[in-house]
């Protein structure tokens, strides 16, 4: 039940969420728990995804559906989210199988943080993801304001550069401080502005990048060519290795998990060639 009731308030504004919405309607109309009427409501506005159902039913004099009650939406991003990791395929697959528990225990308390990139750029990266991915999409829009989001500030600002300190932002899910309590492991969302580039670095950590947009440019070596790849081509990175990240003409937003050494600081690796690619956009 608790899977419908999120899709039935499926953020406004998502691609397909109007669909999203109407297909949970008719769950609930099945089982007895809404009105004809009210399934109607839904059905119009099926096919306009910023369109308020609730509005409408509020302006007919008809009763609202059932509620989400918000403190499960962290819970059903997690949950969503991990479906999402289980089902790729790269080298790194068992170790964060290993860390993402069916049941992560219970929730703790977040100081909720709002951050100026995840404002302005995670409508607009949902809103793509939703064209394919409609349920991950609204389960992420709904989680969102409950998280705390931070922007990573340990790089040295001369060698990271003056764009990415202030165009990224992240949310663990699973880890030391995040909703459900992990050791030495960590996941979460992790979200850059268009065009950015996160400059060739490397950590202790072993790493996945699960994109959910797409396509950006990668590097896996100082100098060495950048390539594109789509969305949902999942990145593993080994222990140290270097990787760039050029963020393309969309907004990046990507699952992230470090399976261990995940309290070793990340070291940034000095490129001659980063007001170059800077410069560039991809094509």
């Amino acid at each position: 039940m608790i899977d419908v009731l999120y899709h039935l308030h499926a953020p406004l504004g998502v691609s397909g969420s109007g669909r999203v919405r109407y297909g949970a309607a008719m769950a609930l109309w099945r089982d007895g728990l809404i009105t004809a009427e009210v399934l109607e409501v839904y059905r119009i506005a099926s096919a306009h995804d910023h369109r308020d159902p609730l509005q409408e039913l509020s302006s007919r004099g008809l009763p609202p559906p059932p509620s989400t009650g918000q403190g499960s939406a962290v819970l059903h991003f997690y949950k969503a989210a991990r479906d999402y990791l289980l089902a790729l395929d790269h080298p790194g697959s068992a170790d964060v199988a290993a860390g993402l528990a069916a049941d992560p225990g219970p929730e703790r308390p977040q100081t909720v943080r709002q951050n100026a990139t995840q404002e302005k750029w995670l409508p607009t990266a949902l809103s793509l993801l939703g064209a394919t991915h409609p349920d991950l999409a609204s389960a992420i829009a709904l989680a969102a304001p409950m998280l705390e989001w931070v922007t990573y500030d340990a790089y040295p600002r001369e060698l990271i550069g003056d764009d990415f300190p202030t165009s990224h932002a992240f949310a663990s899910l699973v880890g030391a401080d995040a909703p459900f309590a992990a050791h030495d492991f960590d996941m979460g969302v992790f979200l850059i502005a268009p065009g950015v580039l996160y400059r060739d670095h490397r950590h202790p950590a072993p790493e996945l990048y699960a994109p959910l947009t797409g396509p950006h440019g990668w590097r896996f070596g100082a100098g060495r060519p950048v390539f594109v790849k789509p969305a949902h081509a999942p990145v593993w990175n080994p222990p140290q290795k270097p990787h760039m990240t050029k963020v393309g003409n969309v907004p990046f937003l990507s699952l992230f998990v470090w399976t261990k050494d995940v309290n070793e600081l990340a070291h940034v690796i000095p490129c001659d060639d980063w007001p170059e690619l800077e410069a560039n956009r991809l094509v």
